[in-house]
């Protein structure tokens, strides 16, 4: 009895050594590529260095080229352009749907959710295969219908062959993969709003508008800011979606930060330029987040 006790108290060291494989696993996963590709990034690492092994130490002189280049610069804007038209969309659009699966029935609310699991269950690359199938210039289902209501002009449009229309696309599809896991865990907080307060407000006179912004949002605004700040970080980092679809391409349209780290590690065999593009983006990114994170607990203490 005495040795089950001794093992059972909490100081027992046991447990730690029963996680310790699976934090070191996770550790080596997550931090041992960062500190490489930060390694890279500080080397002249081209095709004979990953061959041979003899990289030499230049400092910052890759941050300082990709710094200076004003085409880094250029797909920097337009990943924030792209991370801000996506976010927003999935944002009022799941939260749209999750608004109206709250007032369905049971059985159209099991058709919406079934939906929206399956939807969300489609790889990735399948997913962007269908698209790619929808905007065929020759046989997309897209440009055969717009041609039956009477629209000649896109009869056989090559929609990945124009800027605007490629990035439009590329925007549809992350906003489409990515509003069914919003929708669904914002429903999952909606359905935790005591019906009392509507109940309440409505009685007090307040329109759906006027519910939604003193009842609702309040209450679901911890769930709703930590699903923007996935969003952000889903967004950011879209790359299987864009280089399966367009490469990037035509020219630079749907070029962001990450497609321009690969494509600039791959082009010349310049991984120590792509290394660094890669760390700047992380970089970039939880600034955006630090940013993001003190404004919303600089508002929630204002609110105290």
């Amino acid at each position: 009895m005495s040795t089950v006790r001794e093992r059972s108290v909490p100081g027992s060291r046991l447990p730690y050594l029963l996680i310790a494989p699976a934090v070191l696993g996770m550790l080596y996963l997550l931090l041992y590529p960062l500190a490489r590709a930060v390694l890279i990034s500080l080397q002249d690492f081209r095709l004979r260095q990953l061959i041979l092994g003899d990289a030499d130490f230049v400092g910052l002189r890759n941050y300082r080229t990709l710094l200076g280049d004003p085409v880094f610069w250029e797909v920097v804007r337009r990943t924030f352009v792209f991370m801000a038209v996506c976010v927003v969309a999935v944002m009022v659009l799941s939260t749209l749907v999750a608004l109206m699966t709250e007032r369905l029935g049971r059985a159209a609310r099991t058709v919406v959710l079934s939906s929206l699991v399956l939807v969300w269950a489609v790889p990735v690359v399948a997913a962007t295969t269908v698209f790619q199938w929808l905007f065929h210039s020759e046989f997309g289902i897209v440009n055969e219908t717009l041609t039956g209501l009477g629209f000649a002009s896109y009869e056989g449009y090559p929609w990945f062959a124009h800027g605007g229309a490629a990035f439009g696309i590329v925007v549809v599809l992350i906003v489409w993969q990515s509003v069914p896991f919003a929708a669904i865990t914002l429903y999952s907080a909606l359905v935790t709003v005591p019906a009392e307060l509507y109940e309440s407000a409505r009685m007090d006179g307040a329109g759906a508008a006027r519910v939604f912004r003193s009842v609702t949002f309040p209450l679901i605004r911890p769930i709703f800011m930590l699903v923007l700040s996935l969003e952000v970080i889903w967004t950011f980092k879209a790359f299987v979606q864009i280089w399966v679809m367009t490469r990037g391409g035509p020219g630079e349209a749907t070029t962001i930060l990450p497609v321009y780290a690969v494509q600039t590690a791959l082009a010349g065999q310049r991984y120590d330029l792509g290394s660094a593009a890669s760390i700047l983006t992380v970089l970039l990114m939880s600034g955006v987040l630090v940013l993001y994170f003190r404004q919303l607990f600089r508002q929630e203490g204002e609110q105290l």
